[in-house]
């Protein structure tokens, strides 16, 4: 048999009870063109729950022996728009139980699935930094750490983050290295800021960077 919930309005207007004369309603429903309050209706014993949470909304309404779907009329849009249900109160107690577990599982899932992508990614970046000092043995060791975590940092796009650096292409890390180089020991970041532009700039500062990359390359 399928299932037909009561509608209850939220009146726009003060309205009372055509019954027991109990006015203004907060809601009612609408019997022989008449408002009645919930209460001779018989769902005052229901409880309000607003729209907005898919899952505990499907849950109190599915525990819910009786439920009602609560409207208001949008004059804007000249329609009744969802507001929300009226629900069994131990119901609705059930599915925030319910829900609250639910959370508490995906907050467990997600900090599990962090710390293993934390864990990755301080592997790529060991994994960098070994190659960094591979191919520039002369590169300091603090200057290979840093080097490699700014090129890995998530979300960066860097070198590190792409297919070519995790695999520790060597064409790849000497960029992540060229770069760093570039704005670290040479001026061009000052070049940037006196208005020289971009390609100018590294092509002043292109021998300063393979004087050191030399240098690294023979430790």
């Amino acid at each position: 048999m399928d299932l037909v919930a009561p509608v209850v309005v939220e009146p726009l207007r003060r309205r009372r009870c055509s019954e027991c004369r109990q006015g203004p309603l907060e809601r009612m429903i609408v019997e022989f063109n008449a408002p009645v309050c919930l209460d001779c209706a018989d769902l005052g014993h229901l409880v309000f729950l607003r729209r907005g949470d898919t899952a505990l909304t499907r849950r109190a309404r599915e525990g819910s022996g009786l439920w009602a779907v609560v409207v208001r009329h949008n004059r804007r849009r000249t329609r009744y728009e969802r507001q929300g249900l009226l629900v069994e109160e131990a119901a609705l107690v059930r599915a925030e139980a319910a829900c609250l577990a639910d959370a508490e599982a995906r907050a467990r899932r997600r900090a599990r699935d962090a710390a293993r992508r934390a864990a990755r990614d301080a592997e790529v970046t060991a994994a960098l930094e070994a190659e960094i000092l591979r191919l520039f043995p002369g590169c300091p060791g603090e200057r290979a750490e840093r080097i490699a975590a700014h090129a890995a940092a998530k979300g960066s796009g860097r070198v590190g983050r792409t297919a070519a650096g995790r695999a520790l292409d060597p064409g790849a890390v000497t960029a992540a290295v060229r770069a760093a180089v570039r704005h670290v020991d040479t001026d061009y970041d000052a070049l940037l800021m006196a208005g020289v532009p971009r390609h100018q700039a590294r092509a002043r500062i292109a021998p300063a960077i393979e004087t050191v990359l030399r240098s690294w390359r023979a430790g």
